[in-house]
């Protein structure tokens, strides 16, 4: 993946933080007001905008979840003072019920809703009594539609039916099957809204911008060919429905008229985006290859996502999520430790997958402990999932592209060896043999002139004897150097043994510009390198052919011009020689003695 992509998904995150961040702040409940009470009843006027409603509301826990409202309604009941940030011991069955004494003040104008922010809750039901003195009931919650809330959104809000200077009572049952806090407010449709928007709008941004860096992830998956960009995407993808279904987003967006799956589409998602980052974390790090223990431990908790991911829609609520809790703090230790021991051994991956995880294993970890029911429900442990997975996507994308970068450029390296050379870069032999071929068959079709030159550097053997397996490759490499200092760019150049070239050279048809170059290769090779330790000369001998003049096969070419190599001494004066034509048979001359015309004897002198 190229930098300036990393780059602007670093910046991508950075800014959809500050979103978040921004966000965050409208979420805070409004500063404390002065609120006016008469006979314990809360008066509600405009400026307010928002306020807290747990310190304002009456509890009443109903360990059956049995009760109605004219149960509630009795004198038996005694509804006690909300404390803040109470965890109430909710379970399948129970209910809390809230009881609110509102009266708003005589001229306001603001309609007041009553919200519930907190999108896992089960059911949330109000009570409010008409103006004929009947009790009207409305829900909201994972377990209705949400195109069949009063207020289709997030989480649950109600519209308070309340008469400008008469006092009314304001009940609600919440039904949860995990023990929770009930953080819930008093708001005015302006504040509301206000807020609305800023949770859109940051949580907008970051499901765009992570959408945004899966496009660009599956481009370059398309464009690399390589697996791990898909299984990035994959993961992300997953990721970013986890957390649209966690923080209401989905429910109210995406799947509005169900009602079982908006219910556990969270868990069973989690479970799937989790065995999708163990696998991920897996392969970007290696483990298998470094360790192989760990590395069976990875493969087999992100393959238990699959049977645990349908598990969770058959398991009783407490057990299902007592089971995502241990998985999702296994896979955030495997993942921590994964990523600790690749920086361990100094790969720079592991640093940024190690940046990327232990924010969000600390985000999950203040989630599960939510859930589990020994946290409260408050806005740092609801969008800390959401912050941290706009930090860890980005951070990791940017370990996937140093890691694809690395095995782009192995794998370049690779198809290199099997076109070239390893130690002089020269193209490979087999290639070299496809290439005389062609040139040899478009001599014969086409009659274009070519030159094979064979050249061997004579004293390598003695060089390497002397001096050693590194100063005789320096001594091939020079060579190189100089041979290409000498052919044209159009020239075919290959190393076909271990210290014999071969050169073909199209469109020549001239001995003499062979018999130059060659020349100047043996000259320079004689010339020593000024400052080499230990001065070594290069004697060069050259072999070559024209087509023109000798049109040899092309399987018959390397034995004949190595068979001519062989045949010089180390210490001729010849160092250059050609491949000499066929001899040509004279064509017999035949007699004729029936003395006809055409006969031999019209040929001869007459005699005497």
């Amino acid at each position: 993946m190229p930098r300036g992509l990393a780059a602007r998904a670093l910046r991508l995150a950075a800014a959809t933080g500050l979103l978040l961040s921004f966000a965050a702040g409208g979420q805070q409940p409004a500063p404390e007001v002065q609120q006016r009470r008469t006979a314990g009843e809360v008066v509600l006027t405009d400026d307010a905008g928002s306020l807290s409603a747990g310190p304002l509301a009456q509890v009443w826990l109903d360990e059956t979840g049995g009760a109605g409202i004219e149960q509630v309604l009795q004198p038996g009941v005694h509804f006690e003072p909300e404390q803040a940030d109470t965890v109430h011991p909710l379970r399948p069955g129970a209910a809390v019920w809230m009881r609110l004494r509102l009266l708003r003040a005589e001229g306001e104008q603001r309609q007041w809703l009553l919200v519930f922010a907190n999108p896992l809750l089960d059911e949330v039901s109000v009570w409010q009594m008409d103006d004929s003195g009947r009790w009207r009931v409305q829900t909201a919650g994972d377990r209705v539609p949400v195109d069949r809330w009063p207020e289709a959104g997030r989480y649950p809000v109600f519209r308070l039916e309340l008469p400008a200077g008469q006092p009314r009572e304001v009940y609600a049952q919440v039904r949860s099957a995990i023990r929770t806090s009930v953080p819930v407010r008093l708001s005015t449709d302006v504040a509301h809204n206000q807020r609305q928007q800023l949770e859109y709008l940051g949580l907008g941004s970051a499901f765009g911008a992570l959408v945004l860096l899966i496009v660009a992830c599956v481009a370059q998956g398309w464009a690399y060919r390589d697996r791990a960009w898909a299984g990035y995407a994959i993961y992300a993808g997953l990721s970013t429905l986890c957390v649209m279904a966690y923080t209401g987003v989905a429910g109210h967006l995406l799947w509005p008229s169900a009602r079982a799956w908006a219910d556990a589409a969270p868990g069973v998602l989690a479970f799937l985006s989790a065995g999708a980052a163990v696998l991920f974390v897996r392969d970007l790090t290696a483990v298998p290859a470094r360790n192989r223990m760990l590395g069976r431990a990875t493969g087999i908790c992100g393959w238990l996502a699959v049977p645990l991911a349908p598990a969770y829609l058959l398991f009783e609520r407490k057990l299902a999520l007592d089971t995502l809790s241990v998985y999702l703090a296994l896979v955030a230790a495997l993942n921590v430790a994964v990523a600790w021991m690749a920086w361990r051994r100094r790969d720079v991956v592991g640093l940024w997958v190690l940046f990327a995880y232990v924010p969000l294993a600390a985000a999950v970890t203040a989630a599960m402990l939510r859930l589990l029911g020994w946290l409260p429900a408050s806005f740092v442990a609801q969008y800390a999932v959401v912050a941290a997975i706009v930090l860890e996507v980005p951070l990791l994308l940017v370990a996937l592209s140093i890691r694809s970068r690395e095995r782009h450029g192995a794998h370049v390296r690779e198809q290199a060896l099997a076109t070239q050379d390893a130690l002089t870069g020269l193209i490979a032999q087999h290639l070299f043999q496809d290439q005389l071929q062609q040139v040899v068959s478009r001599f014969k079709h086409d009659r274009e002139d070519a030159a094979i030159v064979f050249i061997d550097l004579v004293n390598h053997a003695r060089i390497k004897a002397q001096h050693g397996q590194t100063v005789a490759e320096q001594s091939l490499l020079r060579s190189v150097i100089k041979l290409r200092r000498l052919v044209r760019d159009v020239d075919t150049v290959s190393r076909i043994g271990e210290a014999r070239f071969a050169l073909i050279m199209e469109g020549v048809r001239s001995r003499a510009v062979i018999t130059d170059r060659a020349a100047r290769l043996i000259a320079a090779g004689l010339m020593p390198l000024q400052g080499l330790k230990p001065e070594v000369t290069l004697q060069f001998h050259a072999a070559a052919v024209l087509l023109c003049e000798n049109p040899v096969e092309a399987g018959e070419l390397p034995e004949a011009l190595g068979a001519l190599l062989g045949s010089m001494s180390p210490r001729t004066r010849r160092p250059i020689r050609f491949l000499d034509p066929p001899d040509t048979q004279p064509i017999p001359i035949q007699t004729d003695t029936s003395g006809g015309p055409g006969s031999d004897s019209e040929l001869l002198p007459a005699s005497g």
